[in-house]
């Protein structure tokens, strides 16, 4: 009941009240309602093997290791912004990348609804020399989790120019979520 109520005072479409009929969690429904889905997790590339976990729970803590525009094993975006790779095309390689944390989220707690607040981003860019513009192109990140998650998603952040980031990708965020 709590759902529906949630749901009509946010004047939701006829499609977000069919998905909470269905069951289908709120965090999810907005991303379907921005026609986005979500990436296979997380996964090593072939020949590449993960010494970490990619989320790591503690009390009502989730930190969340550095994420690439990935789905699955497949690289989604390569290049150095600044030099063949737009800031427009950077912006959209942090958004990827702000999906690719969200599947490795909802793999390790079942339900995004579990994440209650956003606290700390850190973005590294892949940047050509003289590059600086590099808030904008993390800002794909932050805008997609505060379409998310409006005021609980709003977190502190630092947006780093880098000379090199793994397998030539634009962009690679970190995160500390609160969850229930």
């Amino acid at each position: 009941m709590a759902r529906w109520a949630t749901a009509r005072t946010r004047g939701s479409s006829g499609l977000s009240r069919a998905l909470w009929f269905l069951g289908v969690a709120e965090i999810e429904r907005r991303l379907t309602e921005l026609g986005l889905t979500l990436p296979r997790p997380f996964a090593p590339p072939p020949g590449v093997e993960f010494k970490f976990a990619l989320v790591r729970l503690s009390g009502a803590t989730a930190y969340v290791s550095g994420h690439l525009p990935m789905d699955g094993s497949e690289i989604l975006a390569r290049g150095k912004v600044g030099a063949g790779v737009t800031v427009e095309e950077g912006h959209e390689a942090a958004r990827l990348t702000a999906l690719s944390v969200l599947a490795s989220l909802k793999q390790e707690l079942g339900d995004l609804d579990r994440v209650t607040g956003w606290v700390k981003a850190l973005g590294l860019v892949n940047c050509a020399p003289q590059f600086s513009n590099t808030p904008a192109v993390i800002n794909g990140f932050s805008e997609l989790i505060l379409e998310l998650w409006g005021e609980a998603g709003r977190h502190a952040r630092s947006a780093i120019g880098a000379a090199e980031l793994p397998f030539d990708v634009p962009v690679e965020v970190e995160a500390i979520c609160e969850v229930a």
